[in-house]
């Protein structure tokens, strides 16, 4: 018999919700916290900035390039404080987010290792008397490993910007002042932030898998990475069949969360802001909610090729060939075409 690691996933995800609402905690925790600290910090702001009155005579013009002015004299003063502002809230979210994320993913996976070892270790997947994530054996803990890896997640993600940045310098240096070209200059950064964004996502997503090894097998962040390449190596078939499988059906909640939040949208003349604000707000929400539990399905594929024996997750193999008539290698000398007498065949 053999086990599909995609349905696996979705089988566990399905019976183990506690595990999406442990991603869902710490993943908006970490996201309310951000965009909490966004508002408020842009409303502090905006209130400290001082308008003179030649501002505001531009402001009330409403041409365009007065207005533009205004608004450039108005924020240039108290620039360098935000920046500093921001980096330094960005740094204390990188940090907090390295933290949540480190023990929510400990928490799910050790939910996630239980649920195989107890319910699909015989090669039959079957309902599980209940599961328990102190019952998973560890070799060591974890949080260190799962730190670190989350650590080099988040410098990966600031190197991306940064190479961001320097693409659409490199692509700047095409398009002179003197001579303005956006169209070269676009082209050339295309395939640039093209290859940057494949590289970070290549490099996150394999951090990610590795925090599963950092879990199971208790090793470092180094190690977990090595087991995580290796895996990857030697399950090539079931990882890209569960990638695949999950990566289509988040698609498919994307899609379907956009058209969702296009209907109040197009009734925005029609009925008060306030209510389509909320539609799109609760609809976002969903789709969120949505998208954590087909992570949670996602990992719970990856754990269960970790678990099972690699005979179970092969296809099966091929049915005998059916035994056709028994060849004849011999010579049947009572064959008349065979005979030494003349004419055997005319007369016969």
């Amino acid at each position: 018999m053999t086990i599909s690691p995609t349905a696996e996933g979705f089988r566990a995800a399905f019976r183990r919700p506690a595990l999406t609402l442990a991603e869902i905690m710490w993943r908006w925790t970490a996201g309310g916290t951000a965009a909490a600290l966004f508002i408020f910090s842009l409303i502090e702001y905006l209130n400290t900035l001082p308008v003179t009155n030649g501002e505001l005579l531009f402001l009330r013009t409403r041409q365009p390039y007065l207005v533009g002015e205004a608004i450039a004299h108005i924020l240039r003063g108290t620039l360098n404080r935000v920046v500093f502002a921001g980096l330094l809230a960005g740094l204390m979210l990188g940090v907090l987010w390295i933290v949540a994320a480190s023990v929510g993913r400990i928490a799910t996976v050790r939910g996630l290792l239980e649920y195989f070892r107890r319910n699909v270790a015989d090669g039959v997947p079957k309902v599980g008397e209940g599961d328990a994530a102190s019952d998973v054996p560890t070799n060591g803990d974890p949080f260190p490993a799962v730190l670190r890896l989350n650590f080099l997640r988040v410098a990966v993600a600031v190197a991306a910007v940064f190479g961001f940045a320097g693409a659409s310098i490199l692509a700047g240096f095409a398009s002179p002042d003197t001579n303005p070209q956006p169209g070269l200059a676009f082209l050339l950064f295309l395939p640039v932030a093209g290859l940057i964004c494949w590289a970070w996502w290549s490099l996150n997503w394999l951090l990610s898998l590795a925090a599963v090894f950092a879990v199971r097998d208790g090793v470092d962040a180094v190690g977990a990475i090595s087991a995580a390449v290796t895996f990857c190596r030697e399950r090539i078939g079931p990882v890209s069949a569960v990638s695949t499988w999950t990566g289509l059906a988040h698609l498919v909640a994307f899609v379907g969360a956009s058209m969702v939040s296009s209907l109040p949208i197009g009734f925005a003349g029609v009925v008060p802001w306030r209510l389509v604000a909320l539609a799109v707000i609760f609809s976002t929400l969903g789709y969120l909610a949505v998208a954590d539990w087909l992570y949670i399905a996602r990992l719970a594929g990856y754990v269960c090729i970790a678990e099972t024996p690699e005979a179970l997750l092969s296809p099966l193999p091929p049915a005998p060939p059916v035994a056709g008539p028994p060849i004849q290698t011999t010579i049947d000398r009572d064959e008349p075409i065979l005979s030494d007498v003349p004419n055997l065949v005319a007369e016969g």
